[in-house]
């Protein structure tokens, strides 16, 4: 009976974290993943709706399933000097957000005071919307500003080319326009301690997935003004605020320490990689960290002056700092060999 009792278990977990993924034919995607009848399958279906952890619409053949939403919550929050958001996260947030386990309950708190702070110091604007989706599976909380924007204002801030080299910036960490007051490290942990992690603003969309490289896209450049941040997490995830922590720090400091600059974020559109300046550009600020990885995902080639700059004038100015390469195609290391071999001590 024990055993048949974790089976259930596990079919109806199953189809939970599948159903967003196939919510027409989810029965027949468990059905043989089990290798159990359809008819089992549509029993667990019928238990999770009256649980209400399932929505099912239309009929027979067109019959779809959803996550039901178990929170559905939404608050505006006027930007005055009182506004606090260690207050928000105790008197509404928390509660909104319902019963979790520590280690996600946590990773929330570190993520949302952090994104509803930069918001009140560095937005400069009058209200913040904050918007909360749970499910069964995961949760969703959205940050909605109406200020200057948040690449616009390291832009102007760092004066920088345009909005995407502030993408650039921002996805290396240590990143702030207000450093007596700010560290910078917000954005970067929370990206990573979240499974998936958005900010929309002006004309810009960076994403991050975790253990995935960043990636920006161009948007419409009539996009509403402002900053919108989306965060999402799994309810049951073993993951801790203190691993992704320890993964970028090192010594008994525990100083952040180490960054991983994703290359094709230096690359605008069609551009390639093969001048000194733009090198210049993805080193710039990388000397405020021990260990730097320089991720060359979807990077297919770049140029001599462009290696040279980073892997032999670079190591040669700050041999206190391990720069190492990843996920570098085989044109990519050739060219960073040939240009490690100007250094005096490569073997």
């Amino acid at each position: 009976m024990i055993k048949l009792h974790e089976r259930g278990q596990d079919i109806r977990k199953f189809i939970l974290n599948q159903v967003e993924k196939h919510p027409k034919d989810i029965g027949k995607i468990a059905a043989k993943h089990f290798g159990i009848t359809r008819q089992a399958i549509n029993k667990h279906l019928q238990k999770l709706i009256t649980q209400h952890a399932l929505v099912e619409s239309g009929q027979t053949k067109n019959r779809t399933y959803k996550l039901a939403q178990l929170c559905e919550w939404q608050k505006t929050y006027k930007i005055a000097p009182d506004l606090a958001e260690d207050i928000v996260w105790r008197k509404d947030i928390e509660i909104a957000l319902g019963s979790m386990p520590d280690n996600v309950l946590n990773i929330w708190h570190y993520g949302f005071t952090e994104m509803f702070n930069n918001a009140i110091d560095h937005s400069g604007g009058s209200e913040i919307v904050v918007q909360i989706r749970k499910t069964a599976i995961n949760t969703e909380i959205l940050l909605r500003d109406d200020g200057l924007g948040i690449f616009k204002k390291i832009q102007m801030a760092l004066n920088l080319l345009d909005e995407r080299h502030a993408l650039l910036e921002l996805s290396k960490g240590k990143l702030t326009t207000d450093p007596n007051h700010h560290s910078g490290q917000g954005i970067f942990f929370t990206s990573r301690m979240v499974d998936s992690y958005d900010i929309l603003s002006g004309g810009v969309h960076f994403s991050h997935q975790f253990e995935q490289a960043e990636d920006w896209i161009l948007e419409n450049s009539n996009f509403a003004s402002g900053t919108t941040v989306w965060m999402k997490l799994d309810n049951h995830t073993a993951r801790t605020a203190k691993k992704i922590f320890d993964q970028y720090t090192s010594g008994d400091d525990y100083g952040f320490s180490k960054t991983i600059v994703p290359v094709k974020l230096a690359q605008y559109g069609n551009d390639k990689l093969v001048s000194r300046s733009e090198a210049k550009r993805l080193l710039a600020r990388i000397e405020l960290f021990e260990n730097v990885i320089l991720d060359f995902t979807n990077i297919d080639s770049i140029g001599q002056a462009f290696a040279d700059e980073i892997f032999r004038v670079f190591v040669l100015q700050h041999p206190n700092i391990k720069l190492e390469s990843a996920h570098a195609n085989t044109e990519v290391k050739q060219m960073i060999k040939r240009a490690q071999s100007g250094l005096p001590s490569v073997k």
